[in-house]
């Protein structure tokens, strides 16, 4: 399993069913005893298990074989052997099973609405031996073995569901926001790459007055890890997480104004969401200069702003808290449908 826990590649096994048993009665009063070996009981499945509360394959991490428990055999006075447990593996909502060979869509708990899916089916038990009386075979001596349970081996991955994704260069200030509107605390530091894994937070809206559609409504956030410039083929942390903004409703793509790069900041972000899918480009978008505090910012939110005309762009400060309720309204506005349940997207840099 890679180490920001959004893949892993896993064995399951469903349980063997019971033989069937061969026995007879052997009763003091009953001198012709007729056959009475039980059946065998039936293998546990393989049940996958949406939980809610999950948010990363992080307990996959250790863990790389799951085998429901096989079937016990039948035994004797017709006695049934007992049906193996089943396994159960919690997944994240999100979660997409592949091939790992082949890479071929197996189930995307992204677009079916289900909590519970039986992957694979244990093994049916064998018939004992008082299955087969007949009236031309009163003693049968035949009783079946059970039945193989089934193997796979799976790749799961995580594509996070979102109403909004916030997008930017390493140390732009996403973490820093999510923390601000919600109650994640994702890992804050003054260096590129804190976020190794994508965070989830909810932005809560509270009642207000006068009828707004972004009133008493709920807006999950990712703060997906920063990009960088080529990672759509692979550089820095390279396309790992750019899977995760394939379902979200709406882009913030936030921009550092402190950042000497800033006006190039969109273009070079803009390139590696279309070199990775188009389609991510066509989502609604807002572009959001932070760091609105510091020195210059005034003046350098005003610059990008007259080199997009075109674009919705606000200015945000986490420090001093402006902007941050017109940057709730936008998103609220833009997130009003809700996370994207379209098909998962086909990338053009390669596999996600």
């Amino acid at each position: 399993m890679n180490a920001f826990a959004d893949e892993a590649v896993i064995e399951v096994f469903s349980g063997n069913g019971g033989n069937g048993c061969v026995a007879f009665r052997r009763e003091k009063f009953v001198p012709r005893g007729g056959p009475s070996g039980g059946d065998g009981g039936r293998g546990g499945d393989v049940v996958l298990v949406i939980r809610r509360n999950l948010r990363t394959l992080a307990h996959l991490r250790h863990t790389h074989s799951f085998k429901a428990e096989n079937g016990r055999d039948g035994e004797g006075r017709e006695r049934n052997g007992r049906n193996g447990g089943d396994v159960t593996i919690p997944l994240p909502p999100g979660t997409v099973l592949r091939d790992p060979a082949t890479g071929e869509l197996i189930r995307d708990f992204g677009l079916v609405n289900e909590e519970t899916f039986v992957f694979l089916r244990g093994g049916n038990g064998g018939w004992g031996n008082a299955r087969f009386k007949s009236s031309v075979n009163q003693a049968p001596r035949k009783a079946l073995p059970g039945k193989l349970g089934e193997f796979r081996r799976l790749k799961v991955e995580l594509r996070i569901i979102a109403d909004a994704g916030l997008v930017g260069f390493p140390n732009a200030g996403k973490s820093s926001l999510l923390n601000r509107y919600t109650n994640a605390r994702p890992k804050i530091a003054p260096y590129p790459f804190t976020t190794k894994i994508p965070n989830l937070g909810v932005l809560s809206l509270g009642e207000g007055s006068g009828g707004n559609p972004w009133d008493s409504r709920d807006i999950v956030i990712a703060d997906i890890p920063g990009l960088i410039e080529g990672a759509s083929q692979g550089a820095g942390l390279g396309i790992r997480f750019l899977k995760h903004i394939s379902r979200t409703a709406a882009l913030v793509f936030l921009i550092d104004l402190s950042d000497p790069r800033y006006l190039e900041a969109f273009d070079i972000l803009y390139r590696e969401l279309e070199s990775f899918s188009p389609d991510l480009t066509a989502k609604k978008r807002l572009l959001c200069g932070s760091k609105l505090d510091l020195e210059g910012a005034e003046e350098a939110l005003e610059r990008l702003r007259e080199k997009y005309p075109g674009e919705t762009v606000l200015g945000i400060s986490v420090f001093s808290g402006a902007g941050l309720k017109e940057l709730a309204r936008e998103l609220a506005a833009l997130t009003a449908e809700g996370p994207d349940g379209a098909e998962p997207l086909e990338f053009a840099g390669g596999e996600a």
